[in-house]
């Protein structure tokens, strides 16, 4: 989704303590760090661009999503005869809304929790990832770093959004979410915009 929301309030935003603290000082170093540039075109992006969805990229024999899904929901069951890799239900304590949703797996039920790029395939695309790689996309598709089991509804309105334009719900998880996404942009050399990287300053400011 490309639709652009108004910036979100950063005056809100809890501060932490101890290490969640720690790791945002952290960030906010890391942040300094990574160039501020304008946005790149999205000519040329499709999901493709980064590999078939869901790849078995650390060859334990279960896809991504799965293996998403079962680090992150609680009293998850699987499908007999998977290997404990198909996960069926579970139960998500969902850190972009603070709603606890139970999944059960099924056509009109699985995209109840989705799993959310933490930075958006789409942005990244725009911001650095046209120059890494088909390798290294895939691998940032599939980063447990980057991924995370979520409401379903609210990561469709997030969509491609940056920190610039979108910020969870939750109060209590923008210092995290903050932080994963310059050590993602980090990791995989992509670039933040001016807009985007004052939001995420102001963030992990206020986390400390």
């Amino acid at each position: 989704m490309d639709g652009v929301g108004s910036a979100p309030s950063n005056s809100a935003t809890q501060p932490g303590g101890g290490d969640m603290g720690r790791a945002a000082a952290q960030a906010l170093v890391q942040l300094e760090s990574i160039p501020v540039k304008g946005r790149a075109p999205k000519t040329g992006y499709t999901r493709d661009e980064f590999g078939p969805a869901w790849a078995d990229t650390d060859r334990n024999g279960c896809d991504t999503r799965n293996d998403i899904l079962s680090r992150d929901l609680t009293g998850e069951t699987f499908k007999t005869g998977t290997h404990d890799c198909v996960v069926m239900t579970g139960t998500l304590a969902d850190k972009y809304t603070g709603a606890t949703i139970n999944f059960v797996r099924g056509q009109n039920t699985s995209s109840d929790v989705q799993i959310d790029h933490i930075v958006p395939l789409s942005d990244a695309w725009q911001k650095g990832a046209q120059q890494l790689s088909a390798d290294q996309r895939k691998q940032l598709a599939n980063d447990p770093q980057n991924l995370m089991a979520a409401d379903g509804p609210t990561n469709s309105a997030k969509g491609d959004k940056d920190a610039a334009t979108w910020l969870p719900p939750s109060k209590a998880f923008r210092c995290e979410y903050v932080a994963r996404q310059t050590a993602v942009k980090g990791k995989y050399t992509l670039w933040v915009t001016q807009a985007e990287h004052d939001a995420m300053a102001g963030i992990l400011k206020g986390c400390q």
